[in-house]
């Protein structure tokens, strides 16, 4: 989430574009050169590198044949429909915030998939379906910045797994990055004619439509299912003198020990986040088993954990209700207001659900705190963020589902307690 001033930038009465704020001037000083200023409706400013001949020649980038703004979740959808039956070629990217997706599409078919998302890069989606142990992953890692190959490769070359199995992993990370795009609730897309194939490495092919309603149908489960789980750090636990439920859910069922989360079920049972959701959401509705929240550690990072929950919840709201863009900018506004929590922010977050990185947070508490016990400056902090944000979803969804919304967050609300800083 970006303070908005920070994209302005100003055209004054001469025609001269002047930055307002530092991403603005950031996106700027990386786009040095001469740009053809294309037609637009007048709220809109288009423009596309040419160099000074004007001309658009084949060196000056790909031919852009759509673009436009992401404002809710699902929006995307329309646009791979549309891509699946035109057959163009060309890459699709989908910008948000700062990070960046693209799909590559081919005669009605996704051909591969790039990500600078973390957790969706190959390796990771390999230790999340529970193919690698976290040694195995820190070890391919060690040996990529040796050898220059790709994840895959040094993961063969180890004996971790087999060419077979990276291939089916690479279709699997294809099918997770579109369907993390069609998540998207703020952002941009272009797609752009085109593409060079040694950017992808091994091609898959997926047909779009196949994704399409595998994705729309993924989003409308997992809405269903937050409402008993949600998300995947919850814990599911037994419940005593219950008989053996349904056989599809016996895998997972077995691998419930009370102490590992939803995520973590996914890689023991090689199943992954959503089909394991799927799983436990059943087994709660069976009476099997019933969730409790996220283990806390103690400390700082306790209350980051329990913000991140009621943020994760609060944003899951209002992005369902096409409102996730006013109240981000909104307690945007409210964090800006307050100065301190730059500093507190810095390196931490929030991602895209609002959530924060509890070890760099922690570790900001120390250095803002002065005189003040960290901890409690953290607890004080993140209960007045996280009540600001409750008043700005409320104020978008209305009184009712703000009450709500207040007993979804209460347990979060109450770890975080009001908390008076002592010299």
């Amino acid at each position: 989430m970006k303070e908005a001033r920070a994209e302005l930038v100003r055209i004054d009465k001469a025609g001269v574009v002047h930055p307002i704020g530092t991403i603005a001037s950031q996106r700027l000083r990386a786009r040095e050169g001469a740009f053809r200023l294309l037609p637009a409706p007048p709220h809109l400013v288009l423009m596309r590198y040419t160099g000074e001949d004007g001309r658009r020649d084949a060196e000056d980038g790909a031919v852009m044949k759509l673009a436009g703004e992401i404002t809710q979740p699902a929006a995307m959808c329309d646009v791979l429909a549309m891509l699946s039956q035109t057959g163009w070629r060309g890459e699709l990217m989908v910008l948000d915030g700062d990070t960046t997706r693209s799909i590559f599409f081919d005669k009605g078919s996704v051909v591969g998939a790039q990500t600078s998302v973390e957790a969706e890069r190959l390796g990771m989606i390999l230790y999340r379906f529970g193919r690698l142990t976290p040694e195995q992953h820190e070890q391919v890692v060690q040996r990529l910045g040796t050898t220059g190959r790709r994840f895959g490769e040094c993961a063969v070359e180890l004996g971790f797994l087999t060419t077979e199995q990276i291939y089916t992993y690479m279709s699997k990370q294809v099918e997770e990055i579109v369907f993390s795009t069609l998540t998207v609730s703020d952002g941009t897309f272009f797609f752009l004619e085109g593409f060079d194939d040694t950017r992808l490495g091994r091609h898959v092919s997926i047909s779009v439509s196949a994704l399409l309603m595998d994705g729309v149908t993924r989003m409308d489960e997992l809405r269903y299912f937050r409402q008993r789980v949600p998300s995947s750090d919850y814990v599911p636990v037994k419940v005593e003198g219950r008989d053996l439920p349904p056989a599809e859910f016996a895998r997972v069922y077995e691998a419930i020990d009370g102490e590992a989360s939803v995520e973590e079920l996914g890689r023991r049972t090689n199943r992954g986040e959503f089909e394991t959701t799927k799983a436990v959401y059943a087994l709660i509705q069976s009476r099997h088993v019933v969730v409790q929240p996220p283990r806390l550690d103690g400390g700082g990072a306790t209350l980051v954990v329990a913000a991140n929950h009621a943020l994760r919840l609060l944003f899951q709201a209002v992005d369902a209700a096409g409102q996730g863009t006013q109240v981000r900018q909104n307690l945007a506004s409210f964090a800006a207001g307050a100065g301190v929590y730059e500093l507190l922010f810095r390196g931490s977050g929030p991602d895209a659900h609002g959530c924060f990185e509890a070890e760099a947070m922690v570790s900001n508490a120390a250095l803002v705190a002065g005189g003040v016990e960290p901890q409690v400056l953290l607890r004080q902090l993140l209960h007045e963020y996280v009540g600001f944000a409750l008043f700005a979803a409320g104020s978008a969804l209305g009184a009712e589902r703000e009450v709500e919304l207040s007993k979804d967050l209460g347990e979060s609300l109450s770890t975080l307690g009001a908390a008076t800083p002592k010299p």
